[in-house]
């Protein structure tokens, strides 16, 4: 059931950018906000990456678009960002995390090197679903601003 509801949020992200122009994509909200449709899939190819890659698994693979001198990076760095890119990154990176996950029991743990915590598999996916539901519903947002689309 998790694994379905994180799915469902990854493909909501995706058809809220479907058929727009790298343009669109890039296009930012409001000032000072640097946030965008484009943003918002790099950052979720990063949060990926990060829970199920880096956290749960424990593979050494840092980071995507920022860095710690750079936090911010995969949004305000778009402007000149291949989309078409980017959304290959995205598709790579959730296909790698159902991978790291496959096979593991949801209550599997690992520690949270920054808080010192134990954290389950089942955290990690209840966090990304959170995750994706919160930034779906900026998504929302952002493509009704580019073009006054709404829905689901």
């Amino acid at each position: 059931m998790l694994e379905t509801w994180l799915d469902f949020h990854r493909g909501t992200l995706l058809s809220k950018c479907a058929g727009l122009t790298a343009e669109q994509l890039r296009s930012r909200s409001v000032e000072p906000s640097s946030l965008s449709l484009l943003g918002l899939v790099r950052h979720m190819a990063e949060v990926e990456r990060s829970w199920f890659r880096t956290r749960f698994a424990g593979e050494p693979v840092g980071y995507l678009y920022c860095s710690d001198a750079d936090p911010d990076a995969e949004f305000d760095h778009v402007d000149t960002a291949d989309a078409e890119a980017d959304f290959d990154v995205f598709t790579r990176e959730v296909e790698l995390a159902r991978k790291a996950a496959a096979g593991h029991s949801l209550d599997e743990t690992f520690l949270h090197p920054e808080r010192g915590v134990e954290m389950s598999l089942r955290w990690v996916y209840v966090h990304m679903i959170e995750e994706y539901a919160r930034h779906n519903g900026h998504a929302d947002l952002l493509r009704e601003r580019i073009d006054g689309a709404t829905g689901d």
